[in-house]
């Protein structure tokens, strides 16, 4: 790659958008820096995982890519626009996504990665299947334009210059029953066999992609060549090669002493002693140094600076057995230095802080040295969190940053970091060791991760939503760690301006957890806005804490921290129910399980046993299956006449939305129905209510058009289309311009039971404690309970 000028940018929507056969081939085949572009970070998909949505799955769905990253080779990108969910056309996009905010994002990404060549995933036409997907194209051809254009967005010029890439063209495709490919369109062979990585080109894809994990996007790795396809967009059209008429090496720079010194060490390289080629590797550095100021210059010096360091088996680690700290908190370091190379390493310097040393040591070859620090985190220390949930968002549907230069990183780099200066023959490099934590875990073995900043003083409810009734008044608890010295002050608890309740001479000990409880009277519940949550802060003469930490931990990721607000939802006491013992079989992750405990009701997850016969079911008011419980649960086609059987005997099922993918039976009811991919995207849709009369839209709770308003992201998606007529469709909704969609709310009577199938996003709108959803879900579960 060292070699290969040119750069390319693959641009799309979402995390899984990419095409990873194709940038395999394009970083391993043809050597060429290549970077994937995704907008968003997939903020509104669903988790298979956990329950983590919204930023949180986003946090997830970003180092998911740069695991997927790590295998094909390719770097990571993205824009601050927000995944809100499924769009049907780019039109529906751009109500959310300002077009100039994004395209700003991705003009000033081109002026500062400076591709040759822009590759769309997805055309800007219905085609996409999907509206993100069209204002994605639509977004890179502006962009494609305007990254040229000194009058766009001349604010970026004092860090960057304008850019005009060669061409963009559209990476065709077959999806499902949709083929934009054709024999007229440029054709190139991917998939090769690649001796030096043991696989093919398409089985290297199939490992990438399978690293997104959250989607369920395991993929098979598939031997063999095959085709794509690309239709030009703009620029220059193509005629023999993606790259006609790019400057392809440092021949056409009027440098080919640079190529054939490259071209020499590759000639030359022994696998058995990779540092062999550091003298020549070293000349190459100081060739590219004499290059002219640029893009150019830049990526080659730090392509060459890491080729040297991996050849002469440096490494670096800056550790403590610590995985979190708080500002100003003392720790001890060990730096650990080691080379394995003939050609002397030396290390000249290291600075820690504030503390600087110069021992001009050269690294013995082979053998680990270390450098120990008790070192004191600087008291203005800021904790550890996405850079792009440190702010406020901008809006709904874009991130804020606080600074440009942040657009288009996929993370920050670390605050903290050991800064070590080499001496490799008679050139210096200098390295950035971030501070991490080391243990020994006796599964993974060693693990090194990044030295998590945390605040003092940490607030959380005990609970995320609380349910008020009766207006009775509401006890709450907060849990509040120290971790540093005593602190006295003031807790507040308020939503938005207004004070709820203040406590104050609050002393929280050293080092300790404290657990505080409160009161807030009916008379406060009673003025509560019902949509906004309540927040929590701690006041001390010189601070004021607000935030609570989340952590996100998965085997196949580091383990994540970001912060949001100290806050609850108070669910007011409109909400009834009849039911005490719920079963669940568990989909894809969801919060509904924890939503109903805090309800008040008993809620066990099914195992195994419990379908041995229905008679083990019937003291369950109701069953829940999870989201995707077919999909997930391949046991389902055992467990549904099991479950069909509770239902002839009185009991109640509601089953929530499954898609089309690995069902692990059609018979999923007691009468057929056939799902579909038909869903209702638009939050706002208007909602007819077929039935007005029907039990389960009045008891317990009356549900009528305004319990619809305020839903997010989406009615609901995969709807059934056909069913049997034993069903009673009770709602009607769809998108604008669209047929109605009556599958939103099937229901079913089967013997003395009840069957009710439901595609709406209740998973969506029970943790944000949406009042309507939570009535409507709570009479699904109680309709059998109201007729004893």
């Amino acid at each position: 790659m060292l070699k290969n000028l040119p750069r390319v940018l693959y641009l799309a929507a979402h995390p899984d958008d990419e095409n990873t056969g194709l940038l395999s081939w394009l970083v391993n085949e043809k050597n060429v820096e290549t970077a994937y572009l995704s907008l968003t970070r997939g903020d509104g998909g669903q988790n298979l995982l956990g329950s983590e949505q919204g930023p949180a799955l986003g946090l997830i769905r970003t180092y998911e890519l740069l695991e997927a990253r790590k295998v094909d080779g390719a770097k990571q990108l993205f824009s601050t626009a927000i995944d809100f969910g499924y769009s049907k056309s780019s039109e529906d996009t751009f109500t959310q996504w300002n077009l100039d905010s994004v395209t700003k994002d991705v003009v000033w990404i081109i002026r500062q990665f400076q591709p040759d060549l822009i590759i769309t995933r997805f055309p800007p036409t219905s085609a996409a299947g999907h509206g993100q997907h069209s204002a994605s194209a639509t977004i890179a051809e502006a962009a494609f334009k305007a990254a040229a254009d000194p009058s766009k967005f001349p604010e970026q010029l004092k860090d960057t210059k304008v850019w005009q890439a060669k061409r963009l063209v559209w990476n065709t495709f077959r999806f499902g029953n949709t083929n934009t490919t054709n024999e007229n369109q440029f054709k190139i062979e991917v998939g090769q066999y690649d001796p030096l990585l043991g696989m093919g080109y398409g089985e290297l894809a199939g490992v990438s992609r399978s690293k997104h994990q959250s989607q369920g996007a395991g993929t098979p790795s598939v031997a063999g060549v095959r085709t794509e396809y690309f239709s030009h967009v703009d620029g220059e059209p193509m005629q023999s090669s993606l790259f006609d008429d790019i400057t392809l090496t440092f021949s056409d720079l009027e440098r080919p002493d640079i190529d054939q010194a490259i071209n020499k060490v590759l000639d030359e390289y022994d696998f058995k002693n990779p540092s062999s080629s550091l003298p020549a590797l070293l000349n190459i550095r100081v060739m590219i140094e004499s290059l002219e100021e640029g893009s150019t210059q830049k990526s080659k010096l730090a392509a060459i600076d890491h080729t040297i360091q991996s050849a002469s088996g440096f490494m670096a680690e800056m550790v403590t057995d610590r995985h979190e700290a708080i500002p100003g908190e003392a720790l001890s370091f060990d730096l650990n230095l080691i080379a394995r190379s003939s050609t002397p390493v030396v290390v000249e310097k290291i600075t820690v802080l504030t503390e600087e040393l110069e021992p001009q040591r050269e690294l013995p070859i082979d053998s680990v040295i270390d450098f120990s620090f008790d070192l004191r985190i600087p008291f203005d220390a800021k904790p550890t969190e996405p850079y792009w949930l440190s702010n406020e968002p901008k809006t709904d549907s874009q991130y804020s940053v606080s600074s440009t230069e942040l657009i288009g990183l996929p993370f920050k780099q670390a605050d903290l970091n050991a800064q070590v200066t080499l001496r490799i023959g008679e050139q210096r490099f200098h390295v950035s060791v971030p501070f991490s934590y080391k243990k020994l875990d006796p599964i993974k073995g060693g693990i090194v991760e990044q030295l998590q900043i945390i605040p003092p003083v940490n607030i959380t409810f005990t609970q995320p939503i609380y349910f008020v009734k009766n207006d009775s008044s509401l006890d709450l608890t907060l849990d509040i760690e120290n971790r540093g010295e005593e602190n006295a002050g003031k807790l507040i608890v308020s939503q938005g301006t207004k004070k709820l309740t203040s406590i104050n001479n609050v002393t929280l000990a050293a080092g300790q957890d404290s657990t505080i409880s409160f009161t807030l009277e009916s008379k406060s519940l009673k003025n509560l806005n019902p949509n906004q949550p309540i927040t929590a802060s701690f006041h001390t003469e010189n601070q004021t804490y607000t935030k609570n930490r989340h952590l996100v931990q998965y085997d196949h990721i580091p383990t994540l921290q970001y912060f949001t607000p100290a806050s609850a939802l108070i669910m007011n006491g409109n909400l009834s129910s009849t039911i005490e013992k719920v079963g669940y079989i568990q989909g894809a992750g969801d919060f509904i399980p924890t939503f109903l405990r805090l309800a008040g009701m008993d809620v066990t997850f099914l195992t195994e046993a419990d379908f041995e016969n229905a008679e083990n079911l019937k003291n369950y008011d109701a069953i829940i299956t999870g989201i995707r419980a077919i999909n997930v649960e391949k046991r389902m086609d055992q467990w549904m006449p099991v479950l069909n059987e509770y239902v002839f005997h009185g009991g109640t099922v509601v089953m929530q939305f499954n898609t089309l993918q690995d069902m692990a039976t059609t018979d999923i009811g007691p009468y057929p129905f056939t799902i579909s991919r038909n869903r209702v995207a638009e939050e706002n849709a208007k909602v007819t209510i077929l039935e007005p009369n029907n039990a389960l839209l009045n008891t317990p709770n009356k549900i009528n058009q305004d319990d619809f308003k305020g839903w997010i992201q989406e009615m609901g998606p995969y709807f059934p289309s056909e069913w049997d007529p034993a069903y009673t469709p009770l709602l009607e909704m769809h998108d604008q311009g669209e047929d109605p969609q009556k599958g939103a709310l099937l229901y079913a009577q089967y013997g003395k039971g009840h069957f009710i199938y439901t595609p709406l996003s209740f998973f969506r709108q029970l943790p944000i404690g949406h009042s309507g959803a939570s009535k409507l879900f709570f009479n699904l579960l109680s309709i059998g309970q109201d007729e004893k």
